[in-house]
């Protein structure tokens, strides 16, 4: 099972955020790389790999693993927990 308590960007760290000299956009995109660094960080780990030795192939196939894990056990079973029922499927015209 998965740390339920797992963050991937914090409060203090948005604050931080917050307190930088930057534009909106880049406010964004300064707290996307946070969390995505610690998402990659993550999914290294638990495909016992590094970072840098992470591959397209893997990560796409990490992201899938933990939608099928929110499909078949719930939201609380996956590490991302987000819920996409109100979205529509981007994915239709397949």
């Amino acid at each position: 099972m998965f740390d339920q308590t797992l963050q991937f960007l914090t409060s203090a760290e948005s604050a931080d955020v917050d307190k930088a000299l930057l534009t909106t956009p880049e406010k964004f995109l300064t707290r996307l790389t946070l969390s995505t660094a610690k998402l990659l960080a993550f999914i290294a780990s638990d495909l016992d790999t590094s970072v840098d030795k992470l591959t397209t192939a893997q990560i796409i196939a990490w992201f899938e693993a933990d939608s099928k894990r929110k499909q078949e056990k719930g939201i609380n079973a996956s590490v991302l927990k987000w819920d996409a029922k109100n979205l529509e499927d981007l994915t239709s015209d397949q």
